[in-house]
């Protein structure tokens, strides 16, 4: 299973750990990622993702899963969250068809 967050993409980075004599050894930078369920307010249905902790605290900063995919650009998405993106702004552009047609 790959150490790669489902929504940003965000992967394994290799560095080297830096002695005071300057040794230079190799090492991992890992995300810190969690298993979470996330509610879609527009689709009214959970899902689940593996998500690093940062992009965990900008999606509750921003108002949800559903504002925060809408506010993204598709360049920085992964596939999984371009479907997502899909579903919810396909849902929504029919609820505001369907506002609009009662007014």
């Amino acid at each position: 299973m790959a150490r790669r967050c489902d929504l940003s993409g965000k992967n394994v980075m290799v560095g080297n750990n830096v002695s005071h004599a300057h040794n230079r050894t190799r090492r991992r930078f890992i995300p810190n990622l969690q298993n979470v369920r996330m509610q879609s307010e527009i689709l009214g249905q959970q899902f689940k993702f593996k998500i690093c902790t940062s992009l965990l605290k900008t999606i509750d900063k921003n108002g949800g899963l559903d504002n925060w995919l809408l506010k993204q650009s598709n360049r920085k998405l992964t596939d999984k969250a371009m479907r997502l993106k899909k579903m919810i702004s396909q849902s929504q552009g029919k609820s505001q068809e369907q506002s609009q047609s009662t007014i």
